[in-house]
This record gives C-alpha cells, sequence and structure tokens, in this order.
C-alpha cells in the first residue's frame, strides 16, 4: 500500500513539471556520407526516447526523417504539416508529445508570410517557413498549455524581423486565458539581435544571461567539433512557467561526431 501511494504521489509531483528538448536535426542529405541521417539516426533518435520529455520542438526533419522518428519515439505522437504543401512535402517544424502525459485540444499550422494561412514564402525569405501549435492538456491535472515551435529563414533579414512579429501577434491572440506557454525553435537570429529582444520583453528566454564566453553558450556547431562559432540562435521562451533547470546537450556518434549541426536545447520547466 505505501508503495502504492508513493508512486501516485510522484505521479502527481511530476505532473506540476515539465521536460522539452528543442532540437534541429538538420534534413536528410545523402550526399553529406559521414553526417547523412543513416549516419546520425539513431543517435539522435535513442537520445529523444531516452530523454522522454513531454514536448519536443524539432526543425528540418523531412518526411522521411518524419516517419524514422514516429517509429523510434513510441511514447509519443506528433502534430505538424510540411512547409511546401501542409501536407507531407518539405520540412516540418513537428511537436511532439508523450501521449502518456498529454492530448491535444487544438493544432495548426502558419506560414511566416503576408498570407500565414496559406503556402507561402514570406518577405525577402529564401524559403517557405513556417511555425507549428498546440494547445494541449495534461491528462492526470487537465492543466493547458500553448506549445509553438518555428524555423526562421537564415537569409532575409525583413523575414526574420516580420516572422517574429508574427508569431509574437499569434501566441498573445491565441492565449486569451494566459494559459502556460511555450515558444522554442531555430530562429536564426543572435540575442543581441533586436527581434530576440523583443521576444525577450514579452516571454523568458531559459537561457537569459549565459555569456559568449560560456563553453555551452553555441547552439550551433556547423558539424565541426574543433569550432566554437559562438552562435547562439536556438531557443526556449516560456510564459507563466518556471525555468528550474535549462542548457544544452553536445550529442555526438560513436565516431566521435556530432549528431547533428546544432546541439539540442532543454529545459525542465515547473507550472
Amino acid at each position: 500500500m505505501k508503495n502504492i501511494l508513493l508512486l501516485i504521489f510522484l505521479f502527481f509531483v511530476n505532473c506540476g513539471e515539465i521536460k522539452l528538448i528543442s532540437y534541429n536535426i538538420r534534413y536528410e542529405n545523402p550526399n553529406e556520407k559521414i553526417n547523412s541521417w543513416k549516419t546520425r539516426e539513431s543517435y539522435v533518435t535513442s537520445f529523444l526516447s531516452d530523454e522522454n520529455p513531454d514536448f519536443i520542438g524539432l526543425q528540418e526533419v523531412t518526411y522521411s526523417q518524419l516517419r524514422d522518428l514516429v517509429k523510434s519515439l513510441f511514447n509519443h505522437n506528433y502534430i505538424g504539416v510540411g512547409r511546401d504543401d501542409g501536407l507531407d512535402k518539405g520540412e516540418f517544424s513537428p511537436v511532439f508529445y508523450n501521449k502518456n502525459r498529454y492530448k491535444v485540444l487544438f493544432q495548426d499550422t502558419f506560414w511566416l508570410s503576408k498570407t500565414p494561412e496559406k503556402v507561402s514564402i514570406g518577405w525577402d525569405a529564401s524559403m517557405k517557413r513556417i511555425c507549428t501549435y498546440g494547445l494541449f492538456e495534461n491528462l492526470a491535472s487537465k492543466k493547458r498549455i500553448w506549445v509553438f515551435n518555428t524555423h526562421l529563414d537564415h537569409v532575409g533579414i525583413e523575414a526574420k524581423k516580420k516572422s517574429t512579429d508574427l508569431i509574437l501577434k499569434k501566441v498573445n491572440s491565441v492565449n486569451k486565458y494566459q494559459n502556460p506557454l511555450i515558444l522554442m525553435g531555430d530562429f536564426n537570429l543572435e540575442d543581441d539581435s533586436h527581434s530576440i529582444k523583443k521576444i525577450q520583453s514579452q516571454l523568458t528566454d531559459v537561457l537569459f544571461g549565459i555569456k559568449k564566453s560560456d563553453k555551452n553558450y553555441s547552439t550551433f556547431n556547423d558539424f565541426n567539433t574543433r569550432l566554437n562559432t559562438n552562435k547562439r540562435i536556438d531557443y526556449i521562451f516560456v510564459k507563466n512557467l518556471k525555468p528550474l533547470k535549462s542548457g544544452l546537450v553536445k550529442l555526438k556518434t560513436s565516431e566521435k561526431n556530432w549528431a547533428s549541426d546544432h546541439h539540442p536545447v532543454f529545459s525542465k520547466l515547473k507550472f
């Protein structure tokens, strides 16, 4: 009886905490050979499966990679669509959620453009970009949480600014009841940029204050194990949630190569 009560207690304690990971896993490119998806796949999927977070925001996910992830992440379902047709073409920015802890109440994807409801390229962007989001409910506590995941353009200066404004507008418009909220992804913007500072003025950056001199500052590695790019371009922002522990993981393959050209960012939060 004591063991049962302890398990029940721990279950409800854990209901008050959220674990999440944001990770640009690098799109599948067979020509990369040593850094191809097939070389890296097992390390990425094992890491995500072992961590077993409540939510995972991934970027640069092709449909074939998505199928590999679905096969490996037994405890998770996902929401999201391909950016090229709103179905399965082009890269996804999916949100994986732990199906044993959460259910989806609402889901949608919008394009980072002047016509966000349509498949489209925005402003001076080099390609189509999207933001996938959903409203989730904890199966035990019934608490609700919004989760947004995105990948901004790496070229268009105007597109980065306008995309950030569009995402913030959507965040503020859907969250009328001030539920806890997560915004994560690859923003292709450094933390001294105007757009990131604008997000930080409205949401909590879980790694706010980290210094460039910190060995765990840079989230982008460019597949170079000897290079410190000093580029923090991957973020987790939250609202009405308290960060308990946050950082990045330097995940490597058995050949000592990076598992992706970005490092996964993680955060443990409390309602």
